[in-house]
């Protein structure tokens, strides 16, 4: 293997070249430092998995996983673990290919061919400003239910699009980093609470109540929905890599595999965790109670916390909302920083021009993604679940490709061979390509060709 060197603009597409030890090490594949992981090193190394986690637990599981417990009860759990383990390699292979190589993913994607780089920004482009408008527009929808005028929600939630750009243009990722891991903490520990009492006060519906199934061509698409963002697009694979670098550069250790496993695995699981609980709050606070689920967003978001109040008790309110609301402001500063972070690093794989000022990119498309996502919250408010349920097809349908890419870029001539998937791991990225196109053709008929 050829050894690169710091003007190798594949290698690096968010910070300068450090010319760390470590990282020269591991793009040149002799990494001595993975066979001893000490505890400080991997306290330096977990972060872009929190992070990860984060982001997924947001409009997947407060919105598409409590509807799922609340429509179908407990039948889509398994559903939706299978939708986990399916997407858990690629996502996995975001962060192995970067400790592995020393390179980011999308540098990976460059290796591989220019249009796949192509590919992923046209994703990215598609539905980040829809996404990231969807999510803060529920969050600033939380905030007001501390008790304010429903009708500065616009202004909460752009207010809500300030604080996140500030917090990541300031304090940079280290802040992010922080910020992330306290909420995360506070939004499982609330989030379980709620779930125990939910356990302790028994699910609202009669024992012998049934509801619909979800296994109907009816049902279908609504899974395609819930399945999109479950846990995350696969587009957020990307994030995780860009992230590795950023905490390189506040720690000034760049992670090994086994490091960057252990960070992924604790990411991944919380979010798995989450999406569970948030379907089981759906099944005993909602499932055959009677009340039909509002169709907006806003709506949707208010209705929860009331009937979660309501069946637990009025003085669980402020639990539940808090629980809430960290889930979607999570997800929204995460959001404000892991698109323009993918956008700027594909712009800088794309232009020779721009390969050297990818601060000056991140910066500017930060600002500019606030004022889009503003402008939709603005304008758009009354289509904000058409909009998100447009983000999430596009999501799902987009996987496969997504999906092969990460793949293919994980088995490539410049990955140790020690660091590819093996046998398990590629048994199970066939049969999740194979699920996830199954999937997309049986929405395609549904939606074009079933009348």
């Amino acid at each position: 293997m050829t050894k690169k060197t710091c003007t190798d603009k594949m290698k690096i597409t968010n910070d300068e070249c450090s010319g760390s030890r470590t990282r020269l090490l591991k793009a040149t594949g002799l990494d001595i430092l993975s066979a001893s992981t000490s505890r400080t090193n991997l306290f330096k190394a977990i972060g872009p998995g929190i992070l990860v986690a984060c982001a997924a637990i947001g409009g997947s599981h407060l919105v598409w996983s409590t509807q799922a417990g609340a429509l179908y009860g407990w039948s889509l759990i398994g559903l939706i673990l299978l939708a986990n383990l399916f997407k858990y390699p690629f996502f996995l292979y975001g962060q192995r290919y970067t400790a592995a190589t020393g390179e980011s993913l999308l540098a990976g994607y460059k290796r591989q061919g220019v249009i796949y780089v192509y590919i992923f920004l046209g994703i990215n482009i598609l539905t980040g400003v829809i996404n990231t408008a969807g999510v803060a527009m529920l969050s600033g929808t939380l905030f007001a239910g501390y008790g304010f005028d429903g009708s500065l929600i616009t202004a909460f939630t752009i207010g809500i699009m300030i604080i996140c750009a500030a917090v990541i243009l300031l304090g940079h990722y280290k802040l992010l980093d922080k910020a992330a891991k306290i909420i995360v903490v506070l939004l499982s520990v609330s989030t379980l609470v709620a779930l125990a009492l939910a356990f302790s006060h028994g699910p609202v519906g009669s024992p012998d109540f049934t509801g619909p199934s979800a296994w109907t061509w009816q049902a279908f698409p609504f899974l395609i929905l819930l399945l999109g963002w479950m846990p995350a697009p696969i587009d957020l694979s990307a994030w995780s890599s860009l992230w590795m670098f950023s905490r390189e550069k506040e720690t000034d250790h760049f992670a090994t595999t086994k490091e960057t496993s252990i960070d992924f695995y604790l990411g991944y699981l919380l979010a798995v965790v989450m999406a569970v609980a948030f379907v089981m709050l759906g099944k005993l606070i909602i499932f055959g109670s009677g009340h039909e689920l509002a169709i907006g967003g806003t709506a949707f978001s208010q209705q929860l916390v009331s009937l979660y109040s309501a069946n637990i008790g009025d003085w669980s309110k402020p639990l539940i909302l808090t629980a809430a609301f960290l889930t979607m402001f999570s997800t929204t500063m995460t959001c404000v920083d892991g698109y323009p972070r993918s956008l700027a690093a594909s712009c800088t794989l794309l232009s020779d021009s721009l390969s050297r000022r990818f601060n000056q990119m991140f910066q500017i498309t930060i600002v500019l993604s606030v004022v889009a996502t503003c402008l939709i919250v603005l304008y758009f408010v009354q289509s904000l679940m058409q909009l998100l349920s447009f983000a999430a097809i596009v999501s799902f349908v987009t996987s496969p490709i997504l999906a092969y890419i990460n793949y293919k870029v994980m088995n490539g001539s410049n990955v140790p061979i020690e660091d590819r998937p093996g046998p398990f791991l590629k048994l199970l990225s066939w049969t999740g390509l194979l699920f996830f196109l199954l999937m997309t053709v049986g929405f395609i008929y549904v939606t074009f060709i079933r009348v």
